[in-house]
Formats: C-alpha cells, sequence, structure tokens
C-alpha cells in the first residue's frame, strides 16, 4: 500500500529533523473510498516503523487492525470536519513547540512564504492529550488553517497529501525560528496589508510540486509482474561479468 510507504517514509524524515522525539508525534494518511484513515502506532519511534507496524481505522473510529497511537481521535475529527484533507503531521519541533509553550501563536503575517504556504497558525489552548476535548478543539482550530500550535504540547500540519502536510511542518518550524530570532533582535515587522492580499492570491496557485514519475513506471515490475528491478550500477556490473565469461568461452 502506497499510503504505508509514505507514512514510514516521512515519519522518518521527521526524525532526522528532530521534530520528536523517541515515540513522540504521529502520522496518518486517509485511505480512498470512505475506508478510514492508516495511522502510526503506539510506542514505536518514528524512524523504526516499517508498513507492517501500522494501523487502519474505519471511518467511524473502530480499530481494523494494530494498535494505534493515542491521539487518533484528533486526526478523526481532523478528517471529518475538512473532507479535502488527506493527511494530518502531529509533532513537536522545538521552536514551534517553543511558542505554544509560550502561549504565542504564530498568527503574524512576516514572512512572505509562510503567508503563501502555510498562512496563519492559531494557538489552540491547553487540553489534555489524546482527550475527545483536545481533537474537537484542534479541529476546530484547523477548520479554517493548514496548521495550529497545542499549548504545552506541540503543532499540527495538514494538507492534501502527506508530502504537503509534512513540508508544512517544516515551514512552520522555519517560521518559528525566525519569529523567536525576530523576537530577539527587537519584534518582527508585519507586512504591509496590500502586500498580504496579494500574496494570498499567489498562494493559491502555490504548492509541493509533484514528484517525478520513476524511469520504470511503466515496465511489468512495476506494475506487479514477475520480474526484478536493476540499478544502473547493478546492471553494468551485470554486463561486465557476461562480457568477461563470454570472453572466456564459457558460454560456448
Amino acid at each position: 500500500m502506497e499510503a504505508a510507504k509514505e507514512i514510514v517514509l516521512y515519519g522518518a524524515k521527521m526524525a532526522e529533523k528532530g521534530f520528536v522525539a523517541a515515540t513522540d508525534g504521529n502520522l496518518s494518511v486517509r485511505l480512498p473510498a470512505n475506508e478510514g484513515f492508516l495511522a502510526t502506532p503506539t510506542g514505536l519511534p518514528k524512524d523504526e516503523l516499517a508498513p507492517e507496524s501500522l494501523s487502519r481505522l474505519a471511518q467511524d473510529g473502530a480499530i481494523v487492525s494494530g494498535s494505534p497511537s493515542s491521539e487518533w481521535p484528533m486526526h478523526m475529527a481532523i478528517y471529518r470536519g475538512r473532507p479535502d484533507v488527506g493527511a494530518v503531521v502531529h509533532a513537536h519541533p522545538p521552536f514551534a513547540t517553543a511558542l505554544a509553550c509560550a502561549n504565542v501563536a504564530l498568527d503574524q503575517p512576516f514572512l512572505s512564504e509562510v503567508v503563501m504556504s502555510l498562512g496563519p497558525v492559531p494557538l489552540v489552548p491547553f487540553e489534555l492529550p489524546s482527550t475527545e476535548k483536545l481533537a474537537r478543539e484542534v479541529a476546530a482550530a484547523i477548520s479554517g488553517h493548514n496548521g495550529a500550535l497545542l499549548a504545552n504540547h506541540g503543532a499540527v500540519t495538514v494538507g492534501q497529501d502527506l508530502r504537503t502536510a509534512y513540508y508544512r511542518m517544516e515551514t512552520l518550524e522555519q517560521a518559528a525560528r525566525i519569529f523567536l530570532y525576530a523576537k530577539l533582535l527587537g519584534g518582527g515587522r508585519a507586512l504591509p496589508e496590500e502586500a498580504i492580499s496579494r500574496l494570498r492570491e499567489l498562494g493559491k496557485g502555490h504548492g509541493i510540486a509533484p514528484l517525478p514519475a520513476p524511469a520504470c513506471s511503466n515496465c511489468p515490475v512495476a506494475s506487479g509482474e514477475d520480474g526484478i528491478y536493476l540499478k544502473r550500477d547493478e546492471l553494468q556490473r551485470m554486463l561486465a561479468d557476461f562480457a568477461r565469461l563470454a570472453g572466456n568461452g564459457q558460454f560456448r
């Protein structure tokens, strides 16, 4: 399942970037045809995920397989409130979480790229993690935004796919870092209102470019038929070995 591979990939990226520590954070992807969603399991570091370790939940929240993260109600609440959302990322990136712990929203339009690609990030008042109350509060905040800070907890970003949701988390953390540095220098200056309006218009067509299709996307192996896949260097070694053996007369 492609969704499972993506969760493994972006879970590892979250750990590599330091957005999570130990077993922190969770990711999910909405499955097609109202089949629910796939989510990370409880108690497993994000750089140790494997497709078979993931959990599947039905559209109504019933656990189909695995042991999902205890934050799954938050993911389900977001999906219910945002039919356009295809993936949810929850992490504890240090700079964004520092703002959340200081009860500071990241809603000042001071960076052009953030206005275009992320938009304002509201602060959700503190609620105990993994509770229905937190799930409702986050879903309400996300209803009109692409991300939210969770007071004394972390951050959440969403997107039409997991790749978009993950990179919005990167944008959020970078914006939080710059915001804090600007504070140390006396405070950032908000963009002019006319510029904000124009940037929002430009942002409607802004997004993460799709990944190019693999070179062998139409070959039999890629479609599940019998065969093997070789990298360029592997093929070169194989041809060199064949030429050497043929030169020694071993194929006569």
